[in-house]
């Protein structure tokens, strides 16, 4: 039986290799998780790396501010 289009979206979503930037916990260094592919693509180019370094400002800030999640941009566009 095939999967529905939600549940290939929630497996797709599971394999990817999520990770920070540095390689380190979140809760060490305070950087967003994304996919590993997507950092590797924002790392690559001088914009690519502001907008990673300004996402992981404003989660560090959220972070300080006492929330658990932070609207730090680098997801903009995707249904949640």
């Amino acid at each position: 039986m095939p999967l529905k289009k939600t549940q290939r979206s929630l497996k797709n979503w599971t394999d990817q290799d999520w990770t920070t930037s540095s390689g380190k916990k979140s809760s060490e260094t305070g950087e967003v998780y994304a996919p590993k592919k997507q950092i590797q693509r924002l790392k690559s180019t001088k914009k690519g790396r502001r907008k990673l370094a300004a996402a992981n400002r404003k989660k560090r800030a959220a972070t300080r501010a006492g929330k658990q999640h932070a609207k730090h941009g680098l997801h903009k566009g995707k249904k949640r």
